[in-house]
């Protein structure tokens, strides 16, 4: 690191007699801090030059949240998910601020977990952290901050000793402190867990409670982490997402992630790092071009690799090429910086065979056991020495490093993940055409396409996708064009069509037989092989606007689900009718359906086959948080394995086998097999964060509600929203409903029943529901048989203190005025309804002038009134009006009523006067004429009124009665 000039720093105060030494010593640790972490070294070696961090930071995207995802894939499907992903799930959160309590969060926060795929902006998130605190700017309540990376950590692995001892080891200004205290307030940060090469065994009997008492350094930290060393102290721990699982949730406070650069900060990263702004255009535009490279981008590492490599080519005439797949990005750029070797250190041109593949070599072997941090005895394990390794590092800066940190220990690295991904490659390939050798199983290749095959299904096989970019650079660095400028490594070239052809028969076989997931890598290796026969023709289907009539087959409807998976398009809300109305298009679009809040599949013709996979939309690992199956022939079946999931559900046990039974076998194929079967995913789950299910018309009867009512009793549940119209539930299915309804971790808000042959029967168990401390607010029971028996029981309950309901629904429910007057008392002692809709039934004027008494009662709060169809004339209008000038409503339908214009001139007294609240009227079908209208000009003249909409359709008038109106609202 350059020598910062002493002018340009805050050097600590020097000591006077009354300073304490111990504050001296914090001035010391964080002058040093300041100094450790101005600079960053941007994808390069501390060979590099430096830049201030503060003059190039860019506040990179951190959400709070994400316990319930999944680790077990490749961070760049993670990539692609994040992009797909609806942002209202998740809440942004600064790096300085991650110790702090979002608003409605009362639990102290001391452990924080930050995941991030490689590249993302973890280490530089901590780095600007320490500075701020260093600087005095941010979280200065803190005394003492204590950065200990893992990878340095790792180098004391077979140590015994004390957490102060280890404490002075990396920070010697400490020897004179006591830390042990609870005097200060003091930050521990382990970045990199991903890097750890220590047991972390949590399990572990031994507890530490003394920061003097020796132990081994796996368990000094599992002791601090958990809290038995120093409780008061706070922890912020780093980790690639694979490896984010070796911390126990319940020793976590909060999980956090960094998403990188969002799509404005790409482009802001391009126009500061490139001077010549139209340069800096052109490649914006070029890699929005490719939607693989423009993705990759999120990642600050690879703007940093395109930048060197386009800038340079787009500047330059008559240059080759332009990359348009990772693999050429790649491949140019590791040539480039050969090239820059080569001109500096000419004298070592003709060791760069075996430079290049020996570093290959130690990229594949250690890719494959899932380490990017190496050390000596790896490095000899490759046939490299230390010595070697420095040279290489010293030659190499952009693609090899060497690096020394506090513990003065030598760790190596290439400078990003996908970086290591793509020697790994070459190294496949090199050993292949140079030396005739498959490294990725014991024997001779004799064509290129055996060794795809091979790496296909090793890349299959793999449960966490850690060869997903390995087998994309492979299939890229077999194509002609890429080997071209490989030339100079290569000792002979054999490129032969019918291997290539094999090889892409083969991709497309996989992709039938594998699960969606892994088959967007199978369209990811066709495209790097310049093979976009399926993906052509699903773009021909989207734009003639016939994708859910023609798409029948799965290549076809996986070709899709690529299309949708590498658009530009972010699917909050995902419509399944847009593509097609089959089981077989939720099976093919799962992953995107996951990705989105709002799953809208009304009318799909979704079956019990369909709710296999659907069951899993209700774990913690979907962001579904509504979920519409409304008009689907679900049946109880169905039901019942949405809420217990494949494994628990009967009916899947029978299913999943015959589904299974009719696809080819493959072992990543049975994997999926036994992990679906396995899967405890469904309403019923206690991880579920399903928030709105809509099962209207799903041909659900008492048994479904069965299911629906244990899911609801088992856990404590997060559905607010349920919705079973158009069902035969009859009123035991209503029963088995309201047993769940009145269980304390019951959040059911709006229940809705429309139509389904409820009786009064069902009425006493909801009227007993709604009089508990249920969550309850609105229900809706239209177009049921209740009669004046049944509201009268509902009455009952809206009397009840404990009565929580602010919307209730009972249009077409065959009560006339007797079970009115039941409401309108109920509405004396109820404040908390607010609408009320009572539409087509027969209340009539008796039941009109109870309501337009009460209406004036100050318990009455009710805004919305639908009467519409109530048999009401102009005989109850006076009253109404005189309520209208002192009660709350704003929203009124009084349509299909014999009002005539006579009833209309009473309504006018209530609107002319001052304390009308009245927004919104509606009078359609009501026999009013250019007389009632001229009545309502006049009233609204009168007095400045609040309406703002209203309904005067179907009336006898003209259409200058219309712009009459339309001139005075």
């Amino acid at each position: 690191m350059p020598i910062q000039r002493r002018d340009d720093i805050n050097l600590p105060h020097q000591r006077d007699d009354a300073q304490n030494p111990d504050q001296e010593i914090q001035q010391r640790l964080k002058y040093n801090m300041k100094l450790k972490h101005l600079y960053i070294f941007e994808g390069l070696a501390k060979q590099g030059n430096p830049t201030l961090l503060n003059e190039i930071y860019t506040e990179l995207c951190i959400i709070d949240g994400g316990n319930g995802e999944i680790n077990n894939e490749h961070e760049i499907k993670r990539i692609e998910k994040t992009l797909k992903s609806a942002t209202g799930v998740t809440t942004p959160i600064k790096c300085n601020d991650i110790f702090r309590a979002l608003p409605g969060q009362d639990r102290p926060i001391r452990t924080v977990l930050t995941k991030g795929v490689a590249g993302i902006g973890k280490t530089v998130s901590v780095q600007k952290l320490i500075l701020d605190w260093a600087e005095g700017k941010e979280n200065q309540d803190v005394q003492l901050i204590f950065p200990l990376p893992f990878r340095e950590i790792n180098l004391m692995k077979d140590k015994t000793l004390s957490l102060s001892d280890l404490l002075h080891v990396f920070f010697p200004e400490t020897k004179e402190m006591e830390i042990s205290s609870e005097e200060y307030k003091v930050l521990f940060i382990f970045d990199g867990l991903d890097e750890c090469r220590l047991s972390l065994n949590f399990q572990s009997d031994v507890r530490l409670c003394d920061a003097s008492e020796p132990a081994s350094v796996d368990e000094l930290l599992m002791n601090l982490i958990v809290g038995n060393l120093l409780p008061s102290a706070l922890i912020w721990i780093t980790s690639r997402p694979a490896a984010a699982d070796l911390i126990p949730s319940e020793c976590v406070h909060r999980v956090t992630e960094v998403r990188g650069f969002n799509q404005p900060q790409k482009e802001e990263y391009f126009r500061k790092r490139i001077s010549d702004q139209s340069l800096a255009d052109r490649i914006i535009s070029h890699l929005k071009s490719s939607r693989s490279l423009y993705i990759m981008c999120h990642i600050p590492v690879f703007c940093w690799i395109s930048a060197a490599v386009l800038e340079k080519m787009l500047s330059q005439e008559g240059s080759r090429e332009i990359p348009k797949t990772l693999t050429q990005m790649y491949t140019h750029f590791l040539m480039a910086q050969i090239s820059i070797k080569d001109t500096k250190y000419p004298e070592k041109e003709d060791k760069d065979m075996e430079m290049i593949f020996k570093l290959g070599k130690l990229a594949y072997v250690q890719l494959d056991k899932g380490n990017l941090i190496f050390y000596e005895e790896d490095l000899r394990e490759c046939g490299i020495d230390v010595t070697e390794a420095s040279v290489y590092s010293g030659l190499c800066t952009q693609i090899f490093r060497e690096e020394f940190g506090w513990y003065q220990g030598k760790v190596f690295c290439f400078v990003h993940l996908s970086v290591q991904e793509h020697l790994a490659a070459l190294y496949v390939i090199l050993s292949f055409h140079n030396i005739s050798k498959n490294v990725l199983v014991e024997g001779e290749a004799k064509t290129v396409s055996i060794i795809l095959k091979c790496a296909i299904d090793k890349a299959l096989d793999s449960n966490n996708g850690h060869l997903d970019l390995f087998l994309r650079f492979l299939m890229g660095l077999s194509v002609e064009s890429n080997q071209a400028l490989l030339e100079r490594f290569l000792k002979k070239r054999s490129i032969i069509a019918q291997d290539t052809a094999e090889t892409v028969e083969y991709l497309k076989e996989m992709i039938v037989i594998n699960c969606p997931d892994k088959s967007i890598l199978m369209f990811h290796c066709l495209n790097e092989l310049n093979d976009h026969s399926l993906s052509d023709e699903i773009q021909k289907y989207i734009a003639s606007g016939k994708v859910s009539e023609d798409i029948q087959s799965q290549e076809l409807g996986l070709a899709l689900l690529f299309i949708l998976m590498t658009s530009n398009e972010n699917f909050d809300e995902f419509e399944l009718h847009k593509y097609g109305r089959s089981d077989a298009f939720i099976s093919w679009l799962y992953p995107v359906i996951r990705l989105s809040t709002k799953a809208w599949m009304c009318n799909c013709n979704i079956t019990e086959m369909g709710c296999l996979k659907l069951s899993t939309l209700l774990s913690s690992h979907s962001n579904v948080r509504e979920l519409d199956l409304s008009h689907n022939n679900l049946q109880d079946s169905g039901v019942e394995i949405l809420c217990a999931g494949p494994k628990e559900s009967n009916r899947a046990k029978q299913l999943i086998p015959q589904w299974f039974s009719s696809r080819p076998y493959h072992p990543s194929n049975q994997r999926l097999f036994e992990d679906i079967a396995s899967l405890t995913a469904g309403l019923q789950d206690a991880e579920s964060r399903l928030e709105s299910l809509n099962l209207k018309n799903c041909a659900v009867t008492e048994a479904g509600c069965v299911f629906l009512s244990s899911a609801l009793s088992l856990n404590p549940s997060h559905l607010k929203v349920l919705d079973l119209s158009w069902n035969n539930i009859g009123d035991s299915g209503v029963t088995h409903i309201c047993a769940s309804l009145d269980k304390a971790h019951c959040s059911l808000e709006i229940l809705k029943l429309n139509n389904c042959n409820i009786t009064q029967k069902g009425c006493a168990a909801l009227a007993s529901v709604i009089q508990t401390d249920s969550n309850l607010k609105e229900l809706s029971l239209s177009k049921n048989e209740l009669q004046d028996s049944g509201v009268m029981l509902l009455s009952v309950g809206l009397h009840h203190p404990h009565c929580k309901l602010e919307t209730l629904r009972l249009s077409y429910c065959k009560f006339k005025a007797e079970g009115f007057g039941s409401l309108t008392s109920a509405l004396r002692s109820n404040s908390q309804l607010r609408e009320l809709d009572v539409g087509n039934n027969r209340p009539e004027d008796d039941g009109m002038e109870l309501l337009s008494t009460v209406l004036h009662h100050p318990n009455c709060r009710l805004k919305t009134l639908r009467m519409d169809k109530c048999g009401i004339t102009e005989k109850s209008c006076a009253g109404l009006a005189s309520a209208l000038s002192s009660c709350h409503l704003t929203d009124l339908d009084l349509s299909i009523n014999d009002l005539q214009d006579s009833g209309v001139k009473k309504l006018c007294v209530g609107l002319q006067n001052p304390c009308c609240k009245l927004e919104k009227l509606r009078l359609s079908n009501c026999s009013i004429t250019h007389e009632g209208v001229m009545s309502l000009t006049e009233a609204l003249k009168s007095n400045p009124s609040r309406l703002k909409e209203l309904d005067l359709l179907e009336n006898d008038l003209e259409e200058s009665d219309f712009k009459l109106i339309g001139n005075i609202i």
